[in-house]
């Protein structure tokens, strides 16, 4: 009989974990920025975009009480002589608008969905030479049968973006019979498209036989695959798990470890972890990682990205190499997602048909691209004799 329980009793526990997983209080609301456009007038710049609120659920219909933006400069220097004025306009599609700017409890029925428009005014001595980024933080509230839900979500700006190099200025560093060249950008965030981005920084200077690679966590933050901790609610598992991690790994936190429960489940979480203690004791490191799958490896918790970044969790990217193919359909060369460290670790999570990635372990071996503020997220590649 004793030989029956422990299995029962061991289905029964992960069941319960399956099932408090998925009664965790959530909201159906997602939000997405759209058109923003920047303007620049003198020392004044003006930010202009939208915030999309959708409701997918059927019937759920969720309350948004409050809604709030702050924004926050970013550049080389110091602003705090500037002066910024921020503005929400709710444009919901069965209500006129408020003339006076506040924001009134309003309902999103399920498959439905509501706009604001927000704009935002920098301005001072030289605004467009001290601030070159605008992370909008946006705070709102969901109410529903959930609860009451804070979140918290961002959004980047690029103000000001590097002219890309070209062939004659390019400066190449030499490896192992290769050469690589950094390519500086902007900013990059979600209301960027990466195939736009490659092709302006890099289409003057790459030629056939080139191999251009992209950073998987700029990749990942293009595609909006980011969370503020405070949207992280860690469960039980999530805050014992964490603590046999070394403490400068992402799953070492309760959020960091919730997110990849959130992304592969609880039980796959709990297996993996049993499975890589078990393959621990019999000599073989990493077994948690290959158990838990490749999204155990990319998540970075906080300050393991550049800033904004740097305050959000980080997943990794998605559809790494559907995305390859089409980049390198699009530009001509090969293209590969790469994951790259200050201890010469080299990943290749992606790349086109036909790349070389013996050649991207040697010349990204010294990380060239950097890990810290270079904002040179994408680095060409070219073998040499």
């Amino acid at each position: 009989m004793s030989v029956l329980i422990a299995p029962l009793a061991l289905g029964l526990g992960v069941t319960w974990l399956e099932l408090r997983h998925r009664l965790r209080p959530a909201s159906p609301l997602r939000l997405s920025p759209r058109d923003w456009i920047v303007q620049n007038d003198g020392d004044t710049i003006h930010v202009t975009g939208w915030l999309e609120i959708s409701n997918p659920h059927r019937r759920m219909e969720v309350f948004v009480p409050e809604l709030r933006v702050d924004p926050v400069l970013l550049g080389q220097a110091d602003p705090s002589g500037l002066q910024v004025t921020t503005r929400i306009e709710a444009q919901h599609p069965d209500e006129e608008s408020r003339a006076d700017g506040y924001w009134a409890a309003y309902i999103v029925k399920g498959r439905s969905s509501t706009r604001a428009r927000v704009s935002i005014t920098i301005s001072g001595p030289e605004a467009q030479s001290v601030v070159d980024s605008l992370w909008v933080e946006i705070h709102w509230i969901n109410y529903g049968p959930f609860g009451r839900l804070p979140r918290r979500q961002g959004v980047l700006v690029p103000l000001r973006r590097p002219n890309p190099i070209s062939a004659a200025d390019a400066s190449f560093q030499s490896g192992e019979r290769c050469q690589v060249l950094p390519l500086r950008t902007h900013l990059l965030g979600p209301l960027d498209d990466p195939i736009a981005v490659l092709r302006r920084y890099a289409e003057n200077v790459v030629q056939p036989g080139d191999v251009l690679t992209l950073g998987e966590t700029p990749l990942a933050v293009i595609q909006g695959r980011y969370r503020h901790p405070s949207e992280v609610n860690p469960g039980l598992v999530a805050r014992l798990a964490c603590r046999v991690f070394h403490p400068t790994s992402s799953l070492a936190t309760a959020c960091g470890m919730q997110t990849l429960i959130d992304l592969v489940g609880p039980t796959r979480v709990l297996c993996a972890w049993i499975g890589g203690l078990l393959l621990k004791l019999a000599g073989v490191p990493g077994g948690f990682y290959r158990l838990a799958g490749d999204q155990a490896r990319l998540i970075d918790d906080i300050t393991g990205t550049t800033p904004p970044y740097d305050q959000t969790i980080v997943l990794g990217p998605d559809r790494s190499q559907a995305f390859c193919e089409e980049a390198a359909s699009a530009l001509g060369v090969a293209v590969a997602i790469v994951d790259v460290n200050d201890l010469g670790r080299v990943k290749v999570l992606a790349s086109s048909s036909g790349c070389d990635e013996d050649l991207l372990t040697r010349a990204l071996k010294p990380n060239p691209a950097g890990n810290a503020n270079q904002r040179t997220p994408l680095v060409l590649v070219r073998p040499t004799l």
